[in-house]
């Protein structure tokens, strides 16, 4: 089924995984297998796939290995998953031009995160948005991550720049469950609130949150869907079961830096390989050992999962 694209509200909803980018054994991008990975997220009911951005290590690809990545998941997804490019940078200047690339390459909307090391006021984070949305048609995601970028967007200025339907939502990695809660009444309709937080994701759905740009969900798609679903029909005897469930696997996938784990638990599956880019290395034996654990205890009963491996 092909989306309406140009209205966000339509598919900016439900488990979104942010992909993790593959690399082979020369350290160059698979991009076979980076296209399963996409095909295996629409197949299982994703309405929208993320990526270049945090967990596909964004921060270390070239433009031209975000511009193959981008159009590797639109000729995968023909129409049936909006692509979201992450253009994020501490320079404004460069999230411009990542952002015009992503444009260029028929990205439907863009995940641009506060400029990280920086440390800007929150009048500079205001003006970095602004001019980026001046330079492009694309929506805007917003991504708050304190964690890594040193600065939080204070819920004034979400509230500021949602005046301009250009800005479609908010991923919010601060973890603040209460935040849906403060937001939305003081947000246009359609502005979406997503959850980047995986751990505390449920509680957010269920205080009123329209989704989550997960990590868990590019292990366990169907698993993740059947969460949100449970959460947002009001089944929360069986939404908490679901989350005990997937808070053992989530808690090892956020144990060591992301993506290291995430690109183990998939290398199981064998959907990809481990490989990451430095800075960032791959997961010491103990870390490998929680997270087989921990995919074993939440593949129990679950034939999606086993299914996968083959």
């Amino acid at each position: 089924m092909t989306l309406t694209m140009h209205d966000p509200a339509t598919w900016l909803a439900g488990y979104i995984p942010d992909l993790p980018t593959p690399f082979d054994a020369s350290g160059e991008i698979d991009l076979a297998a980076f296209e399963k990975l996409c095909e295996r997220q629409i197949a299982a009911g994703a309405k929208a796939l993320v990526v270049g951005e945090t967990t596909g290590e964004g921060s270390t690809l070239t433009q031209p290995e975000h511009s193959a990545l981008v159009r590797a998941a639109i000729r995968t997804s023909q129409g049936r998953a909006a692509i979201v490019a992450g253009t994020g940078s501490n320079s404004t200047s460069q999230a411009i031009e990542l952002t015009h690339q992503a444009q260029m390459d028929g990205a439907d909307a863009i995940l641009s995160m506060v400029p990280y090391y920086n440390k800007p006021m929150q009048s500079g984070i205001y003006a970095h948005f602004c001019a980026v949305a001046g330079a492009t048609r694309l929506p805007i995601i917003l991504h708050d991550v304190p964690s890594r970028t040193a600065r939080e967007m204070t819920d004034d200025t979400i509230t500021r720049l949602a005046q301009s339907q250009q800005f479609a939502g908010l991923r919010d990695d601060t973890g603040d469950i209460s935040r849906s809660l403060r937001l939305r009444p003081l947000l246009p309709p359609e502005f979406r609130l997503l959850s980047g937080d995986d751990t505390t994701a449920p509680a957010f759905l269920v205080y009123g949150g329209n989704g989550c740009i997960s990590i868990t969900s590019n292990v366990m798609p169907e698993l993740c869907r059947k969460l949100y679903l449970s959460c947002t029909q009001g089944e929360l005897k069986f939404a908490r079961s679901l989350a005990i469930r997937l808070s053992h696997l989530t808690a090892a996938l956020l144990r060591e830096p992301t993506p290291a784990p995430l690109k183990y638990a998939l290398s199981l599956l064998g959907l990809m390989s481990p490989r990451l880019r430095l800075p960032l290395v791959e997961l010491a034996e103990p870390g490998k050992a929680d997270v087989a654990s921990a995919m074993d205890a939440t593949c129990f009963e679950d034939l999606a999962c086993t299914s996968n491996q083959h």
